[in-house]
């Protein structure tokens, strides 16, 4: 009798599946959805982004799961979803490969074009002890008034209490250097384009670590300059009209768009736990 009960259990769970995918007011899924602010608010929470690797599917099947915020999830469902433990095997992959598969695979590339390439955080650690840390919120899309009303289009990691040019700034990727030099915005900038194909920018640099230019090639790690709090002006060089901070503002390509902004703050809470130890 148990037996039956627990096949028919099965057999009504996945009959339920099946009808929500069938249903697009339950699950959230369609050519253009890397391009909807759900999805580009990358909100993985705080049980994801303790995880150590990622597996894409778990990830795009627990995201389309939770209507792209995980951020009340608990650590059995990121564990579950995101880390490896379900993968394709999960049944919500199977049943949106079944039923949606154009679909979910290019939503999982995007993931995967997001993820596979990003190996460590920004900023080393100090190895001295006493060395101020950096801070970060979540700030993706507040508003900014210079140079015209717009939201903020990245994540600020702030190192204000050390002078600029103090903290080191490395590569989260691989990639390529497609702009270097000064920016009205951005001030002394660089932007890198990783393998996978996000474009990866980083902004208000005191000075670079060597003279980049357009094409060079840039390792996971490397260091690209310090940072420091230049921008707000056409001058090039000018310094002291924002605290210390690093702008990282990571852009996807997609069907409609050259450069679409996703939220940097959860991806680089996910990369806290892979950082460098510089001596500074």
């Amino acid at each position: 009798m148990r037996i039956l009960l627990i096949l028919l259990l099965a057999f009504v769970n996945v009959c339920l599946r099946t009808y929500l995918l069938e249903n697009p007011d339950f699950y959230q899924l369609h050519a253009y959805t890397a391009e909807e602010e759900a999805f580009r608010a990358m909100n993985l929470g705080e049980a994801v982004a303790a995880l150590d690797g990622l597996d894409m599917d778990g990830l795009t099947a627990s995201m389309i799961r939770w209507e792209y915020d995980m951020r009340d999830a608990g650590e059995d469902d990121a564990r579950s979803a995101a880390a490896g433990e379900g993968g394709a095997a999960d049944p919500d992959v199977f049943l949106l490969l079944q039923r949606r598969p154009a679909e979910y695979r290019k939503l999982r590339g995007v993931y995967t074009s997001i993820f596979q390439d990003l190996r460590f955080f920004p900023v080393p650690e100090s190895i001295r002890a006493g060395t101020p840390d950096v801070t970060f919120e979540n700030g993706w899309m507040d508003r900014r008034t210079y140079g015209g009303d717009r939201g903020h289009e990245g994540c600020d990691i702030m190192g204000e209490n050390l002078e600029r040019g103090s903290y080191p700034v490395v590569s989260i990727s691989d990639g390529v250097v497609e702009k270097a030099g000064w920016l009205e915005q951005g001030g002394w900038r660089l932007g890198i384009r990783s393998p996978s194909g996000l474009y990866l920018y980083y902004a208000h640099l005191y000075g670079y670590s060597r003279e980049w230019k357009e094409g060079d090639s840039v390792s996971a790690g490397e260091l690209l300059g310090f940072m420091g709090d230049s921008g707000y002006s056409a001058v090039p060089g000018t310094t002291g009209n924002f605290s210390v901070h690093l702008h990282i503002g990571l852009y996807l390509r997609t069907d409609h768009y050259d450069e679409l902004s996703i939220n940097p703050y959860w991806i680089l809470r996910y990369l806290e736990k892979y950082r460098l130890k510089y001596d500074f």
